[in-house]
């Protein structure tokens, strides 16, 4: 169980959020705010869990935070919705399809003689209230990290915090990952799950190795982007911050993230910004097409067990439990297509005699079909694949030097993230920044088009000099 420690850090991010604010502008007080609570606080179950609320976490204090700040301190001109109808459909259907989840979940379920209660009104409270704070990062992003150089103050913010993470990293991979455990008092997963190659896999204060994995692989990716098109940068300091962050990734020992880090860093430094957004857009959208066709009956799996199998047994094991539970959750969701079957575990498969769960949903695809169902699903999917669809259209009309170059591979670390989620469930609060941030700069694109004034990058009172950046020592 978490100790003291642990709850004390969530209540006082706040505080921490204050002082950002009060010091930064609010582009880098907002990233900071998002990205170091991300990193440092506590996991669940280190939650605060109050009457008629969803959870407050590590993943929507910041946000929640922010938002109030910024509504407080008079940084709320204009709108945070999408400009696009689409993206305001698919916000709608995102945020308030729960309530339907809940009408169509009235009824208790029953697996032998274990029970789990119907949904109610508290429950339609809370999820919509959950989903709201899931997607604040995409709004307040979309508002006020679409221009003014926010895409550079994003990819320095996730190198510096790759840099630090990455000291962690190697204390955890030469000790074990013991971090988490020494300063919050618990251990997050299964400890087990952390022993990889005769050594081990770090996992600092996130919920998996995986996540280390990934976020380390998202820093690599945006030091390389910096290291070839910033030009503000020092060249040989960008290089050599590059090649360590790829270095400390090899060293994590995933091989999902490896893969896509080997896939994306030479689209980084070989393709033009307009491929590389097509690019994006394509690994986007056949993310998006693995549900479907799989939910179509149309995955080739024993091809692909056989294929793994010829180059690690292990790996075609994995690969095949994995399979096996995406299988049966699926026909558990065929029950509630549409809108699912909510929360208290409604979308699992219980063992009738012990209540205990038998099934295991890693991707975040079967874990959003099964709780909001296929309406739910492309919602969540649609609001974070609409940026690249906006990019792609106006660089399509832009002058080419007319987009910025730190937007390509921003928008690949989005589709990879995308991507990502089909195998694990690394949908976090960065994710949704990085989504706003493409969504607002993509509005602003197409205001430019059209011959309207392109919004602005707003900054509250007090922030800091535009021209004193806080982490460009090494760039």
């Amino acid at each position: 169980m978490p100790n003291p420690l642990a709850f004390l850090m969530l209540a006082l991010w706040p505080l921490v959020t204050v002082a950002l604010f009060r010091r930064l502008a609010v582009d880098r007080a907002l990233i900071l705010s998002l990205l170091l609570g991300y990193l440092f606080l506590p996991e669940p179950p280190a939650v605060f869990d109050l009457p008629l609320m969803p959870p407050l976490t590590k993943h929507n204090i910041p946000a929640l935070t922010a938002f109030v700040l910024v509504l407080f301190r008079g940084g709320s001109d204009g709108s945070f919705l999408p400009e696009s109808g689409l993206g305001r459909v698919l916000l709608a259907v995102f945020v308030l399809s729960p309530a339907l989840t809940v009408v169509t979940n009235a009824e208790p379920v029953f697996f032998g003689r274990i029970g789990l209660p119907g949904l109610g009104i508290k429950d339609a409270v809370a999820l919509t209230l959950q989903q709201l704070l899931l997607v604040l990062p995409f709004l307040l992003a979309r508002r006020f990290l679409a221009t003014g150089g926010a895409q550079r103050e994003i990819l320095r913010a996730l190198v510096w915090g790759g840099l630090v993470y990455s000291v962690l990293m190697l204390v955890e991979i030469r000790l074990s990952p013991q971090l988490n455990n020494w300063i919050y008092g618990y251990y997050q997963h299964f400890f087990g799950q952390s022993i990889r190659f005769g050594g081990y896999r770090p996992v600092v204060f996130l919920y998996h190795g995986l996540w280390v994995a990934f976020f380390l692989m998202t820093s690599a990716i945006a030091a390389w982007a910096l290291w070839r098109r910033d030009p503000a940068a020092s060249k040989l300091r960008a290089l050599l911050t590059a090649l360590y962050l790829t270095a400390v990734l090899v060293l994590a020992k995933s091989m999902g993230a490896l893969v896509l880090g080997l896939l994306v860093i030479p689209a980084v430094l070989l393709l033009t910004r307009r491929m590389q957004i097509r690019l994006a857009l394509l690994i986007g959208l056949l993310a998006l097409a693995y549900p479907l066709v799989k939910g179509a009956g149309l995955v080739p799996e024993q091809a692909l067990l056989d294929r793994a199998a010829a180059i690690d047994q292990d790996r075609a094991y994995s690969l095949e439990f994995r399979f096996d539970n995406e299988n049966t959750l699926l026909e558990r969701a065929y029950l509630k297509p549409v809108f699912g079957w909510g929360s208290w575990g409604r979308n699992q498969i219980l063992d009738p005699v012990t209540g205990f769960i038998t099934t295991v949903s890693d991707g975040r695809w079967i874990i959003v079909i099964g709780v909001y169902g296929w309406v739910g699903f492309l919602a969540e999917f649609g609001l974070l694949l609409l940026p690249l669809i906006l990019l792609w259209r106006e660089a399509k009309h832009a002058p080419p030097d007319a987009v910025s170059p730190l937007i390509a591979p921003l928008s690949l670390l989005l589709a990879v993230n995308v991507a990502d989620m089909i195998p694990n469930a690394t949908l976090t609060p960065l994710t949704w920044m990085v989504a706003g941030a493409l969504t607002g700069y993509a509005e602003a694109l197409k205001a430019q088009r059209l011959g309207r004034r392109a919004p602005e990058n707003p900054a509250l009172p007090a922030a800091a000099p535009r021209d004193k950046p806080r982490w460009q020592s090494i760039m």
